[in-house]
Protein backbone atom coordinates (compact mmCIF):
# COMPACT_ATOMS: atom_id res chain seq x y z
CA UNK A 1 0.00 0.00 0.00
CA UNK A 2 2.84 2.34 1.16
CA UNK A 3 4.65 1.75 -2.62
CA UNK A 4 1.19 2.41 -4.79
CA UNK A 5 0.81 5.55 -2.51
CA UNK A 6 4.78 6.95 -3.49
CA UNK A 7 3.81 5.90 -6.96
CA UNK A 8 0.96 7.78 -7.10
CA UNK A 9 2.41 11.02 -5.36
CA UNK A 10 5.49 10.65 -7.97
CA UNK A 11 2.67 10.33 -10.58
CA UNK A 12 0.59 13.74 -9.30
CA UNK A 13 3.89 15.68 -9.01
CA UNK A 14 5.19 14.52 -12.57
CA UNK A 15 2.00 15.61 -13.99
CA UNK A 16 1.92 18.78 -12.04
CA UNK A 17 5.77 19.73 -13.62
CA UNK A 18 4.02 18.89 -16.90
CA UNK A 19 1.17 21.61 -16.87
CA UNK A 20 3.38 24.06 -15.35
CA UNK A 21 6.16 23.14 -18.23
CA UNK A 22 3.43 23.35 -20.28
CA UNK A 23 2.00 26.79 -18.96
CA UNK A 24 6.22 28.57 -19.14
CA UNK A 25 6.54 27.51 -23.06
CA UNK A 26 2.68 29.22 -23.78
CA UNK A 27 3.67 32.49 -21.86
CA UNK A 28 6.82 32.46 -23.52
CA UNK A 29 5.24 33.69 -26.88
CA UNK A 30 5.69 36.07 -28.70
CA UNK A 31 8.98 36.80 -27.08
CA UNK A 32 9.80 40.33 -25.97
CA UNK A 33 12.34 42.24 -27.66
CA UNK A 34 16.18 40.87 -26.06
CA UNK A 35 18.98 43.17 -25.69
CA UNK A 36 21.73 44.14 -27.75
CA UNK A 37 24.13 40.62 -27.22
CA UNK A 38 27.61 39.71 -28.74
CA UNK A 39 25.85 37.61 -30.94
CA UNK A 40 22.70 35.43 -32.14
CA UNK A 41 22.69 31.51 -32.17
CA UNK A 42 19.70 30.00 -34.15
CA UNK A 43 19.10 26.01 -32.89
CA UNK A 44 17.72 24.63 -36.70
CA UNK A 45 14.35 22.38 -36.62
CA UNK A 46 11.76 21.50 -38.84
CA UNK A 47 10.68 25.12 -39.42
CA UNK A 48 12.77 27.35 -41.45
CA UNK A 49 11.13 29.86 -39.05
CA UNK A 50 14.31 29.93 -36.49
CA UNK A 51 16.91 31.19 -39.11
CA UNK A 52 14.16 34.04 -40.08
CA UNK A 53 13.53 34.97 -36.70
CA UNK A 54 17.61 34.70 -36.31
CA UNK A 55 18.50 36.66 -39.08
CA UNK A 56 16.12 39.37 -38.70
CA UNK A 57 17.77 40.08 -35.50
CA UNK A 58 21.12 40.01 -36.91
CA UNK A 59 20.17 42.59 -39.16
CA UNK A 60 18.51 44.52 -36.82
CA UNK A 61 22.36 45.03 -35.20
CA UNK A 62 21.65 42.81 -31.66
CA UNK A 63 24.25 40.78 -32.82
CA UNK A 64 27.32 40.88 -34.62
CA UNK A 65 27.41 37.31 -35.94
CA UNK A 66 24.81 34.63 -35.87
CA UNK A 67 25.75 31.09 -36.03
CA UNK A 68 23.37 28.54 -37.16
CA UNK A 69 23.91 25.47 -35.80
CA UNK A 70 22.87 22.29 -36.48
CA UNK A 71 23.04 22.90 -40.19
CA UNK A 72 22.32 19.77 -42.89
CA UNK A 73 25.76 18.66 -43.71
CA UNK A 74 24.62 18.73 -47.47
CA UNK A 75 23.15 22.24 -47.19
CA UNK A 76 24.83 25.07 -49.15
CA UNK A 77 25.33 28.39 -47.98
CA UNK A 78 23.26 29.42 -50.83
CA UNK A 79 20.17 27.21 -49.90
CA UNK A 80 20.66 28.06 -45.82
CA UNK A 81 20.08 31.80 -47.36
CA UNK A 82 17.22 30.73 -49.28
CA UNK A 83 15.43 29.62 -46.44
CA UNK A 84 14.62 33.19 -45.20
CA UNK A 85 13.17 36.01 -46.29
CA UNK A 86 15.37 38.14 -43.76
CA UNK A 87 18.89 37.46 -45.09
CA UNK A 88 20.62 40.97 -46.08
CA UNK A 89 24.11 42.42 -46.28
CA UNK A 90 24.22 41.46 -42.73
CA UNK A 91 24.01 37.61 -43.85
CA UNK A 92 26.66 37.65 -46.18
CA UNK A 93 29.25 39.15 -44.27
CA UNK A 94 28.09 37.55 -40.74
CA UNK A 95 26.83 33.95 -40.78
CA UNK A 96 28.27 31.14 -39.69
CA UNK A 97 27.11 27.48 -40.45
CA UNK A 98 27.73 25.09 -37.67
CA UNK A 99 27.54 21.15 -39.49
CA UNK A 100 28.25 19.30 -36.66
CA UNK A 101 25.58 19.17 -34.40
CA UNK A 102 23.17 16.71 -34.42
CA UNK A 103 21.14 16.84 -31.29
CA UNK A 104 20.82 19.67 -28.49
CA UNK A 105 24.14 18.45 -26.68
CA UNK A 106 25.88 19.10 -29.58
CA UNK A 107 24.02 23.02 -30.60
CA UNK A 108 25.44 23.48 -27.26
CA UNK A 109 28.94 22.26 -27.79
CA UNK A 110 28.88 23.97 -31.48
CA UNK A 111 27.63 27.00 -29.86
CA UNK A 112 30.65 26.96 -26.71
CA UNK A 113 33.14 26.62 -29.50
CA UNK A 114 31.65 29.85 -31.46
CA UNK A 115 31.16 31.49 -28.34
CA UNK A 116 34.79 31.21 -27.24
CA UNK A 117 36.63 31.78 -30.51
CA UNK A 118 34.73 35.33 -30.83
CA UNK A 119 35.20 35.68 -27.53
CA UNK A 120 31.89 36.20 -26.79
CA UNK A 121 30.07 36.75 -23.39
CA UNK A 122 26.42 37.25 -23.99
CA UNK A 123 24.06 35.51 -27.00
CA UNK A 124 20.91 35.30 -28.16
CA UNK A 125 19.45 32.23 -28.35
CA UNK A 126 16.20 31.76 -30.93
CA UNK A 127 14.98 28.02 -31.24
CA UNK A 128 11.19 26.73 -30.66
CA UNK A 129 9.04 27.46 -27.47
CA UNK A 130 8.73 24.25 -26.81
CA UNK A 131 12.66 23.24 -27.00
CA UNK A 132 13.99 26.51 -25.40
CA UNK A 133 13.86 24.94 -21.74
CA UNK A 134 15.79 22.44 -22.38
CA UNK A 135 18.34 24.24 -25.26
CA UNK A 136 19.20 26.87 -22.51
CA UNK A 137 19.49 24.20 -19.68
CA UNK A 138 22.65 22.80 -22.29
CA UNK A 139 24.28 25.90 -23.01
CA UNK A 140 24.43 26.97 -19.39
CA UNK A 141 26.14 23.74 -18.61
CA UNK A 142 28.52 24.15 -22.36
CA UNK A 143 29.66 27.50 -21.03
CA UNK A 144 29.23 29.03 -17.72
CA UNK A 145 29.72 32.82 -17.21
CA UNK A 146 28.15 33.43 -21.08
CA UNK A 147 24.94 34.87 -20.90
CA UNK A 148 21.72 33.58 -22.52
CA UNK A 149 18.94 35.93 -23.79
CA UNK A 150 16.13 33.76 -24.94
CA UNK A 151 14.15 34.42 -28.07
CA UNK A 152 11.78 31.63 -28.92
CA UNK A 153 9.68 30.94 -31.98
CA UNK A 154 5.76 29.67 -31.66
CA UNK A 155 6.10 26.39 -33.14
CA UNK A 156 3.92 25.47 -36.21
CA UNK A 157 3.72 21.89 -35.11
CA UNK A 158 2.90 21.44 -31.29
CA UNK A 159 0.19 24.40 -29.90
CA UNK A 160 2.04 24.92 -26.71
CA UNK A 161 -1.71 26.41 -25.49
CA UNK A 162 -3.68 23.55 -26.49
CA UNK A 163 -0.73 20.44 -26.41
CA UNK A 164 -3.27 18.59 -24.13
CA UNK A 165 -5.67 18.72 -27.15
CA UNK A 166 -4.21 15.73 -29.03
CA UNK A 167 -2.56 12.62 -28.23
CA UNK A 168 0.25 13.61 -30.56
CA UNK A 169 0.66 17.10 -28.84
CA UNK A 170 0.20 15.74 -25.79
CA UNK A 171 3.07 12.91 -25.81
CA UNK A 172 5.63 15.41 -28.03
CA UNK A 173 5.05 17.75 -24.62
CA UNK A 174 5.29 15.13 -22.56
CA UNK A 175 8.35 13.59 -23.91
CA UNK A 176 10.10 16.99 -24.34
CA UNK A 177 9.32 17.37 -20.45
CA UNK A 178 10.87 14.09 -19.61
CA UNK A 179 13.94 14.94 -21.80
CA UNK A 180 14.35 18.51 -19.83
CA UNK A 181 13.84 16.84 -16.34
CA UNK A 182 16.84 14.19 -17.99
CA UNK A 183 18.85 16.88 -18.81
CA UNK A 184 18.54 18.85 -15.43
CA UNK A 185 19.74 16.14 -13.18
CA UNK A 186 22.46 15.57 -15.18
CA UNK A 187 23.36 18.37 -15.29
CA UNK A 188 22.94 18.87 -11.25
CA UNK A 189 25.14 15.70 -11.02
CA UNK A 190 27.49 17.10 -13.32
CA UNK A 191 27.82 19.90 -10.85
CA UNK A 192 28.14 17.97 -8.14
CA UNK A 193 31.14 15.89 -9.90
CA UNK A 194 33.34 18.93 -10.70
CA UNK A 195 32.53 20.58 -7.29
CA UNK A 196 34.30 17.27 -5.80
CA UNK A 197 37.65 18.43 -7.85
CA UNK A 198 37.49 17.25 -11.71
CA UNK A 199 37.74 19.81 -14.27
CA UNK A 200 34.99 19.88 -16.62
CA UNK A 201 35.43 18.98 -20.25
CA UNK A 202 36.41 21.33 -23.08
CA UNK A 203 34.27 21.76 -25.62
CA UNK A 204 35.83 21.43 -29.15
CA UNK A 205 35.98 24.81 -30.98
CA UNK A 206 33.49 25.94 -32.80
CA UNK A 207 32.77 26.95 -36.88
CA UNK A 208 34.64 29.87 -38.04
CA UNK A 209 34.24 32.93 -40.55
CA UNK A 210 36.77 31.08 -42.68
CA UNK A 211 34.75 27.59 -42.74
CA UNK A 212 31.61 29.24 -44.23
CA UNK A 213 33.24 31.49 -46.50
CA UNK A 214 32.18 30.14 -49.93
CA UNK A 215 29.12 29.97 -51.44
CA UNK A 216 29.47 25.79 -51.64
CA UNK A 217 30.03 25.32 -48.15
CA UNK A 218 28.64 22.01 -46.68
CA UNK A 219 29.66 19.37 -44.47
Amino acid sequence: MKTLTLVLLLVVIWAAGLWAFAARIADSTPATDPPRADGVVALTGASSLRIEAATELLEQGLGQRLLISGVNREATRAQVRDTTTSAGRAFDCCVDLGFEAENTLGNAHETAGWARYHHYRSLIVVTGDYHMPRAIQELHAAMPGVALYPYPVASQSLDAHRWWATPSAARRMALEYCKYLAVLGRNGLSGLHHRGGDAPERTRPGPTPSENATENTAA
